[in-house]
């Protein structure tokens, strides 16, 4: 029921539009979205073998969807299109969820620590590119945003590179114990 919330809440026009008018907050949306479909995945109850096992038993299958969800939604052009178009609107609002966050979590347990970590570590490099093709693009990406928002938005993935390698160095010093391990 919270990821309704979350989701209806996000598609009321007020909320929609304030949003979509700044670039960043936009990407936010992008996430916030795909935030919902990891709520959806954990309304569903851990992830056991039945009849969809065998199509994502290692969990490649939903993290391949996922990643090419997201790299579809991380085209300029598509946000673009989901401004001017609304039939654009409502795909970003049903596959971002659905095709995003749902199978990614669904599948991020079946992964291996190892491919878990790859993931992790190319996060990193595709933030900072990111942020360096929105911060020094000679023209604007995207046509609804001004140089300024996009400016900005790259900062912004500057800023989210930083916090996932600072999150992951404090890790690997300090050491983590799981808060269910019972110790």
């Amino acid at each position: 029921m919270a990821a309704l919330f979350v989701w209806g809440v996000l598609a009321s026009p007020p909320v929609r539009l304030a949003m979509e008018s700044i670039m960043v907050t936009h990407a936010l949306q992008i996430g916030l979205l795909a935030g919902i479909g990891g709520l959806l995945a954990r309304s569903m109850g851990p992830v056991r073998a039945g009849k969809l096992w065998g199509c994502n038993r290692y969990g490649i299958t939903g993290t391949v969807l996922a990643f090419l969800t997201l790299a579809f939604w991380l085209l300029p052009v598509s946000l673009d299109r989901a401004l001017d178009h609304w039939s654009w609107e409502v795909g970003k609002f049903l596959s971002l969820p659905l095709l995003l966050g749902l199978p990614l979590a669904r599948s991020w347990s079946r992964l291996s620590p190892i491919a878990r970590g790859v993931l992790w570590a190319n996060a990193i490099p595709m933030a900072v590119v990111m942020g360096w093709l929105y911060r020094e693009a000679p023209v604007r990406l995207c046509n609804n945003y001004l140089s300024d928002d996009q400016q900005l938005l790259g900062l912004a993935l500057w800023m989210l590179a930083a916090l996932i390698a600072g999150y992951w160095a404090v890790r690997a010093f300090i050491g983590f114990q799981p808060a269910d391990s019972g110790q």
